[in-house]
């Protein structure tokens, strides 16, 4: 099995094991209020609705981007909250190319929360199956985890505005899409462009045309020809922090590691005194 995916029939032979796995369904895209709603029409049965918004990132302000990492005390009050306890496994999905759900899978284990993996292909893949749904909200029990933050690292503002000045070589990556990045389009942030030095690798271009991620080789393949190999360090940014976790996980599946900027452009872009790139 996979550290990062897990597919269908995996799911749903832990399901019914002796340690079935707490199920997290993370609707969000930007702009759609709705998640809960689609959520409750129909999920995989047992999975708890997570809010991207208000448990996944804590409120939003110029100074730290749209959606700043939750302070540790609130991330764990919301894990227990959706029923997870030390020793529980963790699969997380949405319904779209799984680019939100990735940003549970990252939060879990930068909290030190090991066994969590992304339902590869998301809901798509679970309905495509001809697996049942199950409508309106699961009860939970509440759970007993305990989380510390700092298992996996995080830029600072600051250090990114580094990389231009020091000798590491880092790979400075932008996961948003294309034409944000270039800056011929900007639909929430205070400025267009990217940040200097950065490279362009859309998240979008991680997975296939089912949502389910490209194999491993595919992505090596790809990060390759970015830069990125056996060694390379690598931060990855999108606007706010969310599409830049699929990043991370496309790197792992890949056999690679990175490093997460939780404030992303939305961050960046709000600070006047930090340059732009068109």
């Amino acid at each position: 099995m996979s550290t990062v995916l897990i597919d269908v029939e995996q799911l749903a032979d832990a399901m019914l094991s002796d340690t079935p796995p707490v199920v997290l369904d993370i609707r969000w895209q930007l702009g759609d209020a709705d998640g809960h709603a689609r959520y409750r029409t129909g999920h995989i049965p047992g999975a708890v609705y997570v809010d991207l918004d208000s448990q996944l990132a804590a409120p939003p302000s110029p100074e730290a981007g749209r959606h700043p990492l939750p302070e540790i005390d609130a991330l764990t009050e919301a894990a227990r909250s959706w029923g997870i306890d030390d020793t529980s496994p963790v699969v997380v999905y949405d319904d779209n190319g799984n680019l939100a759900a990735a940003r549970a899978w990252w939060l879990l284990r930068w909290g030190g929360h090991r066994d969590v993996r992304i339902l590869d292909g998301g809901l798509a893949a679970w309905r495509d199956s001809g697996m049942r749904l199950s409508s309106g909200d699961t009860p939970v029990r509440p759970g007993n985890v305990t989380l510390h933050a700092g298992s996996l690292p995080v830029a600072t503002i600051d250090d990114v505005a580094a990389l231009g000045s020091d000798d590491s070589k880092t790979v400075l990556v932008d996961a948003r899409a294309g034409e944000r990045y270039r800056g011929e389009v900007e639909p929430i942030d205070p400025r267009a462009g990217h940040i200097p030095g950065a490279i362009s690798l859309p998240t979008s271009e991680n997975i296939d045309a089912f949502g389910r991620f490209r194999a491993a080789s595919d992505l090596r393949e790809r990060f390759a020809q970015a830069g990125v190999t056996d060694g390379s360090a690598v931060v990855a940014y999108c606007g706010s922090g969310v599409n830049a976790a699929h990043e991370i996980a496309a790197l792992e599946i890949a056999g690679l590691s990175g490093t997460l900027y939780p404030g992303s452009w939305s961050q960046w872009s709000a600070d006047p005194a930090r340059p732009a790139e068109i």
